[in-house]
C-alpha cells in the first residue's frame, strides 16, 4: 500500500522533474501553456497519406511536419494540451486528429504505470521522449501513450481519442463492432484496434517509425476542456484530462 510517507520521499531521480515543472499548476494546468520552438532541424515532412480528406476537407501531405523530438521533451502536463488537433499518422494511409488526452506524471502521479518505479513492462516511458508506450490492459486491450520528459523521469501522455481523416475502410475492418465513424478511435483501445497498434509498436519512435504524430497547421484549442481522468482509482481528482471542446468524438461524456 501507498503511504504519505513513500509520497514525500519519492524515488532518486525523480525530485528534478518536481523542480523542473513546479510552476505548471495543477488546478490550472492550462495556464502554464505557452507556444514553444520545438527545434525545426528536428521537424521532419511525412510521406503519407498523400491526402487527408474527412469532410471534403484535403490536407496535402506537403503540410504536415512530424513533431520533433523536443515537442515531446516537457512536463506531460505540458504535451498533453497541445497534442490535440495533431494528427496520428499510421500505415497505410490511416490517419485520425487528436481530440483527447490524459498527463500521466511518473513519480508525483499514483495512477502512473511508472509510479513505483522502472519495470520491464513500463521501460519506454523511462527512456527517450517521442517513443510510443503500448501496454495491455483489462487482459483483452492495447492503449497507446507517448513518452515525454528526460530520460528516466518516466512521464507520458495517453492518446485517449481521434477523430479519423483517413483509410476508414480499413479502421472498420479492425473495429467490426463499431457502429458508425465516431466510434472507431473514441477511447483509448479502439484508437489502438482501429491503427493495429500492438505490443509489437512498444518503444516505436514517432520520429522515424511507422507511427508518427504531426502537424497540420490546427493549433490546439485555446481553451480546451480540462477535467478528470478516466478508469483510475488513484490521483482521481487530478485535472489531467484534456479534449477539443464540442468535439463528438470524445471518449466518454466530459465530466469537469
Amino acid at each position: 500500500m501507498v503511504t504519505d510517507a513513500s509520497i514525500a520521499q519519492p524515488r532518486v531521480g525523480a525530485v528534478r522533474l518536481f523542480e523542473r515543472h513546479a510552476a505548471c499548476s495543477k488546478a490550472e494546468p492550462a495556464a502554464a501553456l505557452a507556444t514553444m520552438p520545438h527545434g525545426s532541424d528536428e521537424t521532419r515532412v511525412a510521406r503519407w497519406p498523400r491526402s487527408l480528406d474527412r469532410g471534403g476537407v484535403r490536407v496535402s501531405r506537403s503540410r504536415l511536419a512530424v513533431l520533433p523530438r523536443s515537442f515531446y521533451r516537457r512536463d506531460s502536463r505540458e504535451v498533453a494540451p497541445e497534442l490535440l488537433n495533431k494528427i496520428l499518422l499510421g500505415p497505410d494511409g490511416r490517419s485520425a486528429r487528436i481530440v483527447e488526452t490524459e498527463a500521466y506524471c511518473g513519480a508525483f502521479d499514483e495512477a502512473a504505470h511508472t509510479f513505483r518505479g522502472k519495470t520491464a513492462r513500463n521501460a519506454t516511458m523511462f527512456g527517450p521522449p517521442g517513443h510510443l508506450y503500448v501496454y495491455f490492459t483489462y487482459g483483452m486491450h492495447w492503449c497507446a501513450n507517448t513518452s515525454c520528459g528526460e530520460e528516466g523521469e518516466g512521464i507520458g501522455v495517453l492518446l485517449r481519442a481521434a477523430e479519423p481523416l483517413s483509410g476508414l475502410q480499413r479502421m472498420h475492418e479492425l473495429r467490426l463492432r463499431a457502429k458508425n465513424d465516431r466510434e472507431l478511435c473514441s477511447g483509448p483501445a479502439r484508437l489502438c484496434q482501429a491503427f493495429g497498434i500492438t505490443r509489437v509498436d512498444d518503444g516505436a519512435d514517432l520520429l522515424g517509425g511507422r507511427f508518427r504524430i504531426a502537424s497540420d497547421g490546427m493549433p490546439p484549442p485555446s481553451a480546451p476542456a480540462i477535467g478528470k481522468r478516466v478508469g483510475i482509482t488513484r490521483a482521481i481528482d487530478a485535472p489531467w484530462r484534456f479534449h477539443v471542446p464540442g468535439n463528438p468524438f470524445v471518449s466518454k461524456p466530459w465530466i469537469r
